[in-house]
């Protein structure tokens, strides 16, 4: 028989570790499993909602589906229900408090008994299109177990876990009409033997991304709004980024959006320049006196001025503050007795170490590169429409504050 009832004791049920709606370590025990439902920090769980829905007793007319492995009666389907048997006969522990109205559960329950083949059909066929899984665990579950190639969704996805940190894109629509496989060569992605790959250095392959997921964000694409517009609505930055590596040689990527590298990196720059917010500078510079140091005040001065009125300057104010950058390194420069070219492309690499990965972020999208650096400053200086750009301008602030730092900030 492929299938058939058998009552199991709750005891003896086995919480499946694979289960689409939150997978967890194959070595998980069921207490582990029970510990992250009730925590339930993807919300994919709601045991107490479930337990109402219930009512006074449990029905027997929803049988949990069941798959022996050797002697293991594991739950492909109905661990949510289980658990909830499992605290009411003491199997698992929860927390003191926490709010569970349990119905009257049996001891012994009846279970479809089945082959592996069958309850992974039942369990598809049960949530896929439900609602109760989101389009990631759709396609992780159809390439796991059901042998279908991976998506272009779930490439991107295992590449740079842009989705998993960034559950706002984790969404039908953002799945078939932005994150599909045209969508993504058009903007320099290309699947490649289920891998991700493309044209874009690693800074410029992140800005791009995170332009697309903010746009999602705040919904300038959606459902609603510019919809199948892809490339047209990004920042201007990443379109300049798109078109400026159209030639550039496939490449296999290698950004990751879950990095925690830049806070393991604790450096006596870090804390000088990693705000919480985006300021002038990156925040505050601790510098040797001399020139170099009166003038950043003066600058910081200067911006203060700017942001507390806004509203009765003009909108080519900021270039002052662009132009007085300028200035700013060419005097540091002079100091290292360098030329500010040298100055600047010798120092970038290094000060660019000491920026977390949001600020590397913020760098990319308005084109402050080691290349760039030095055709920036010298826009400023004559004053051209770009230079009433105050994110760029702060963009060009942080990394000379960390330049800065690096050559004429205080020891110690």
């Amino acid at each position: 028989m492929e299938q058939k009832v058998e009552y199991i004791n709750i005891k003896d049920l086995v919480l499946w570790t694979e289960n689409p709606r939150d997978p967890i370590d194959a070595r998980a025990k069921d207490q582990d499993i029970v510990d992250r439902a009730i925590e339930d920090k993807s919300l994919k769980w709601s045991l107490s909602k479930l337990a109402k829905e219930m009512g006074d007793y449990y029905d027997f007319s929803e049988l949990p589906t069941v798959v022996y492995h050797g002697k293991k009666p594991l739950v492909y389907d109905g661990n949510r229900r289980i658990i909830l048997g499992k605290i009411k006969h003491g199997c698992v522990t929860i927390p003191k408090g926490t709010a569970l109205q349990i119905p009257d559960f049996p001891l012994e329950i009846p279970c479809n008994v089945c082959t592996k083949k069958i309850a992974l059909n039942n369990v598809y066929r049960k949530h896929s299109d439900t609602g109760s899984w989101q389009p990631l665990e759709r396609d992780i579950f159809l390439h796991k177990f059901m042998g279908e190639e991976k998506s272009p969704f779930l490439v991107l996805e295992e590449d740079t876990r842009i989705i998993s940190n960034n559950p706002h894109l984790n969404q039908r629509f953002v799945k078939e009409e932005i994150f599909k496989e045209d969508i993504l060569n058009s903007i320099g992605f290309f699947i490649k033997r289920g891998r991700l790959n493309s044209i874009h250095d690693d800074d410029d392959a992140r800005a791009i991304l995170s332009d697309i997921s903010e746009k999602i964000k705040a919904k300038t694409i959606s459902t609603r709004e510019n919809r199948g517009k892809v490339v047209e609505v990004l920042e201007p930055t990443s379109q300049q980024i798109i078109d400026r590596n159209k030639d550039n040689k496939l490449h296999l990527s290698k950004i990751r959006f879950d990095e925690t590298t830049e806070r393991q990196k604790a450096s006596r720059l870090s804390r000088r320049i990693v705000k919480k917010g985006v300021e002038l500078f990156g925040g505050k510079l601790y510098l040797k006196i001399g020139e170099v140091s009166n003038l950043y005040r003066d600058i910081t001065d200067l911006y203060i001025f700017y942001t507390s009125r806004k509203d009765e300057l003009s909108s080519s104010f900021p270039g002052l503050i662009r132009m007085s950058l300028r200035l700013l390194c060419e005097t540091a420069a002079n100091s290292c007795k360098k030329r500010l070219e040298d100055y600047l492309k010798d120092n970038f690499e290094e000060a660019k170490k000491e920026i977390n990965q949001d600020i590397k972020t913020l760098l990319s999208n308005q084109n402050v590169k080691k290349e760039s650096i030095v055709q920036l400053l010298h826009t400023g200086a004559h004053n051209y429409q770009s230079t009433s750009n105050i994110e760029q301008t702060i963009a060009i602030s942080i990394i000379i504050g960390s330049i800065l730092t690096l050559t004429h900030g205080k020891e110690g």
